[in-house]
């Protein structure tokens, strides 16, 4: 299709664009951005699971995304402006020079993601986690170890953040993901599909490296500082990771990555 040059930051076209950063913190109505050429490159894929609405492209970048255009059907605009106009439109310098205006995927219901469970399944549960760079983070991981899908509680933010998206290099918007309820509830649900769930906490007195699987399993995993409450971990089987020198924890994503490692490494796992 035709690009479509805009020289106007006001131009209410790409209004969806505008002042980015402090629009993020408001919420978009079922749409995201998505920022960056590894991002749109996913969000563009057959892989993922969103549409793209919209592209805004600084000039002397549009060429180099022309495959990627393609792939676009003629209902979705292709916005071109200068370096000095897009950053006007954003709102603060954006060197990527790369926009996508995406649209969320249809909420998963725990049913969906825990159907046609197979033995060596894994899913990553998370719990109260705030901070985008780890839930980019925990998504990257996910998708990198083969998870099933990422189910979070009602108190962890939104995966679809621009910067949480960015972190993951685009693994939110291919990888299941279910989000609402309870932990508790969420430990339920896959208990009863024969799931066994284990809480990643200092204070296990089982080793991770220890441990071996018999089946599926879900890795949970708390926010940084206050971790697990009591009373999910004695819901699960506690592991943890030993740390020298007292040393208190990991990174909540890598503690994750060392997680799903293990558990999808048969040698390591016992799968």
């Amino acid at each position: 299709m035709n690009q479509i040059i805009v020289s106007d930051p006001a131009d209410p076209r790409i209004a969806a664009f505008r002042h980015i950063r402090e629009r993020d913190l408001t919420g978009r109505e079922g749409l995201f951005i998505a920022e960056g050429e590894v991002v749109v490159r996913v969000l563009t894929s057959s892989a993922s699971l969103c549409r793209p609405r919209a592209l805004l492209l600084a000039e002397k970048r549009a060429a180099g995304l022309v495959d990627v255009i393609a792939r676009l059907t003629d209902q979705t605009p292709v916005y071109v402006a200068s370096q000095a106009v897009l950053d006007q439109i954003a709102g603060f310098p954006l060197h990527r020079g790369i926009l996508a205006l995406g649209e969320k995927p249809k909420p998963v219901t725990m049913e969906a993601c825990l159907g046609d469970l197979q033995r060596d399944d894994i899913f990553v549960v998370a719990a109260g986690i705030g901070n985008h760079d780890n839930m980019g983070g925990l998504f990257r991981n996910a998708a990198a170890f083969g998870a099933k899908a990422v189910l979070l509680d009602q108190t962890c933010c939104d995966p679809f953040y621009r910067k949480a998206i960015r972190v993951s290099v685009g693994a939110v918007l291919r990888t299941p993901c279910f989000a609402g309820g309870s932990t508790l509830s969420s430990i339920e649900a896959l208990e009863a599909a024969g799931v066994e769930v284990l809480a990643l906490t200092p204070s296990a007195n089982q080793p991770l490296a220890q441990y071996r699987r018999k089946g599926p399993v879900a890795l949970l995993l708390g926010s940084e500082g206050p971790g697990l409450p009591s009373n999910v971990i004695a819901r699960c089987t506690a592991v943890g990771i030993p740390m020298a020198g007292g040393f208190d924890s990991l990174n909540v994503a890598t503690t994750s990555a060392v997680a799903l490692h293990h558990l999808t490494t048969p040698a390591l796992s016992g799968g």
